[in-house]
């Protein structure tokens, strides 16, 4: 496929990929949906009424909303016939888009837009679905013999978030303040945490009509509830956490910010990049059994830049390490009934690979704090400090071209004082 959009093999946002966001600018404050295309945005709700297929043509009011969420519950069917009419308005031999005064009011420079969370979340779970990062956690806190618990290999662990306070790359997170347990055997004492850290994930919005309360999703049915994919940064404060979990698991450790890429890649844009789920034993019960691929080769990269800008990669991993795939968690999900809404938000859990360069959170790559990082500016990290900056990307390789998420990128932000 070619673009009349001129734009470079490095672009993130080639005519293959088309992303969906919502943005703004400053000549207009409206929030609308948009397509990334090379450095530009297309702005759907300009040419909203040339999407005239036979499953649009009545539903062109969906492109004119403030969020995603109406696109998002069409289904499948409707995606796809979106996609092909973006890509054959975005190709060489059309020229509807092409001349005035139509190119200038639809295509917008991404520079000059502001991003803002492309759907209405009215739910947030977090899954725990990386066998790597699961049995790092484990060997630290239980020892290797025992470091994945007996549940794990038989279903998704997950835990419901909080998402009002998931927010878009480039919003600073504030380092929290809570009760923690510095020295074993003795009292809780409060105040800022001392052990911040990131976790480098990628996360799902649901699709599809909504279901309803007792019913349920099989992951062999499930993809066509899977809209497409964000890059995740779930903030944790790991002494907030370990005094508070038991018995019931994250809370205000995990609720203090979770930040997404603006831009949502679609399934049909990931489907070339699509790599065989990992082997899985015991064999998973038949509503969490799906005979086809959902599992990706995205690679993924994390940058910590402080307050002096000097960058250092700390990590580079990949989704296809996942144990649980999406349709797997989705599934999950819904096995007791749970009901699920388009703009839903699932996350993947931290992602870490095999090798201790690929492990997707400080918790790992410091080794529980006994292993420094190395920066670049000739510091160390144990965990995070403030006015560090967590910048993750993620992106596939396709043959001349790639499809990438842009960024997921937040500034930890000192403590508020008392």
């Amino acid at each position: 496929m070619k673009s009349f959009i001129n734009y470079g093999n490095e672009t993130e946002f080639p005519i293959e990929n088309l992303p969906y966001g919502v943005f703004s600018t400053a000549d207009n404050s409206q929030k609308r949906i948009g397509v990334a295309i090379g450095e530009h945005i297309l702005d759907l709700s300009v040419i909203s009424h040339l999407f005239t297929g036979p499953l649009l043509v009545n539903k062109q009011d969906v492109f004119r909303q403030e969020s995603l969420n109406d696109f998002m519950a069409l289904g499948r069917p409707s995606w796809v016939e979106a996609r092909l009419q973006i890509q054959k308005l975005l190709g060489v031999e059309c020229t509807t888009l092409q001349e005035e005064p139509l190119r200038s009011k639809a295509l917008v420079p991404q520079a000059s837009a502001t991003m803002h969370i492309p759907a209405k979340i009215g739910d947030y779970t977090d899954f725990y679905s990386s066998i790597h990062h699961a049995t790092n956690v484990g060997m630290m806190f239980r020892g290797k013999e025992t470091a994945l618990m007996p549940n794990w290999k038989y279903l998704p662990v997950g835990y419901h978030g909080r998402a009002s306070s998931v927010v878009v790359s480039g919003t600073p997170i504030r380092r929290p303040r809570g009760q923690t347990l510095p020295v074993e055997g003795e009292a809780p004492v409060y105040g800022p945490s001392r052990l911040m850290d990131f976790e480098l994930e990628v996360a799902f919005f649901v699709g599809g009509p909504p279901t309803n309360l007792g019913d349920t999703v099989t992951a062999s049915k499930a993809y066509d509830h899977i809209f497409g994919m964000v890059l995740m940064n779930d903030w944790s404060a790991r002494d907030i956490q370990k005094w508070e979990y038991v018995p019931l698991g994250p809370f205000g450790a995990k609720n203090l910010g979770t930040t997404i890429s603006p831009w949502v890649v679609t399934m049909e844009a990931l489907e070339p990049f699509k790599v065989p789920n990992m082997a899985q034993d015991p064999a998973p019960f038949p509503y969490l059994q799906h005979p086809q691929s959902c599992n990706f080769d995205i690679k993924l990269e994390v940058d910590i830049k402080p307050a002096n800008g000097v960058v250092t990669t700390v990590s580079r991993s990949n989704y296809k390490f996942m144990y649980w795939t999406p349709q797997q968690q989705l599934a999950h999900h819904t096995v007791t009934g749970c009901n699920i809404n388009p703009g839903d938000l699932m996350a993947s859990g931290t992602i870490s690979g095999e090798s201790a360069d690929s492990y997707g959170s400080m918790l790992e790559l410091s080794w529980k704090g006994s292993k420094p990082i190395s920066m670049q500016d000739n510091t160390t990290r144990k965990f995070l400090q403030d006015h560090d900056e967590v910048i993750i990307r993620g992106y596939c390789i396709g043959d001349g071209y790639k499809v990438g998420f842009g960024q997921a990128a937040g500034k930890l932000l000192p403590a508020h004082s008392e």
